[in-house]
C-alpha cells in the first residue's frame, strides 16, 4: 500500500489483512506521523519513496 500521515487509519487496516496476507508492503511518500512505525509493529516491509506528484510513480515502486 501507498501511504503518507495515516497514523490513523493504518493500524485497522494491516490488522484486517495481517490474518491472510503473507506479506505486507508499505510504500511511504513523506510521512511526518507515526505511520511508518505502526506499519512496523505489524511486521510491514516498509520502504521509503520520494514523491514526486506522480502515483503511477509511486505505485512502480511498490511493485
Amino acid at each position: 500500500m501507498i501511504v503518507k500521515n495515516e497514523a490513523e487509519f493504518i493500524e485497522d487496516c494491516l490488522k484486517s489483512v495481517q490474518p491472510v496476507a503473507d506479506q505486507i508492503v508499505v510504500v511511504d511518500t513523506g510521512s511526518t506521523d507515526r505511520t511508518v512505525e505502526i506499519a512496523k509493529q505489524y511486521r510491514a516491509e516498509v520502504h521509503t519513496f520520494e514523491w514526486v506528484n506522480d502515483f503511477s510513480a509511486a505505485r512502480n515502486a511498490s511493485i
